[in-house]
């Protein structure tokens, strides 16, 4: 498990909380960091959001063009549900990503949804790939997740190829199960799953 500030205190004195602990991580890849967000991310998030390319294999509350509004919304926490977990994935001093886990609730509190981008500069180079490597144990962890999982539309292999070098299984694609841009997709759902916490 990635390096994290503990305080130097047991939990519960004077420590922060699981959420604060996990809003505030320390995780070091090689030739990237995870972070929080920050304000004056702004630019560099428009620089990698605004492309089609990126936009196409995510939700639509992932627009394009991508707007100085869409992204003073995502930076002001008004797009992700408030229980989110989301890092920039900072590059070279620039958040040109985001990779984050949004937890279920209730009899599904145990698991959450994997999602995570890459701007396309930097695609093709094994960047992602290493960015789950680091961020799912951790968030598994930290969460205490017995269950993560992720949606990956059908055309496109490599995010699927992320997930199957992470760990995670293929469990079967609900048939045209999304409508975008005018055409219809099959996605495909995988998992990594636990029986034991840490």
């Amino acid at each position: 498990m990635p390096d994290r500030h503990s305080g130097g205190v047991p939990d519960g004195v004077g420590s922060l909380s699981q959420r604060e602990r996990a809003l505030t991580p320390h995780l070091e890849g090689p030739g990237f960091r995870l972070r929080p967000w920050h304000p004056n991310d702004l630019e560099s998030l428009l620089q990698h959001a605004n492309d089609p390319e990126v936009s196409r294999g995510l939700r639509d509350r992932f627009p394009y063009p991508y707007t100085r509004d869409d992204g003073l919304a995502f930076l002001a926490g008004r797009v992700l549900a408030a229980s989110t977990l989301n890092l920039a994935i900072e590059i070279d001093g620039q958040a040109c990503g985001s990779v984050g886990a949004q937890p279920g609730s209730a009899e599904r509190g145990h698991s959450a949804e994997l999602g995570y981008w890459l701007g396309r500069a930097h695609w093709g180079q094994g960047v992602m790939t290493r960015v789950v490597a680091l961020f799912v144990p951790w968030v598994m962890d930290e969460l205490r997740l017995f269950r993560l999982q992720a949606e990956v539309l059908d055309f496109n292999e490599g995010s699927a190829r992320v997930l199957l070098a992470n760990g995670f299984s293929e469990e079967g694609t609900a048939r045209c199960a999304v409508y975008k841009r005018g055409q219809l997709h099959d996605l495909r759902r995988f998992a990594r799953v636990r029986t034991q916490l840490p």
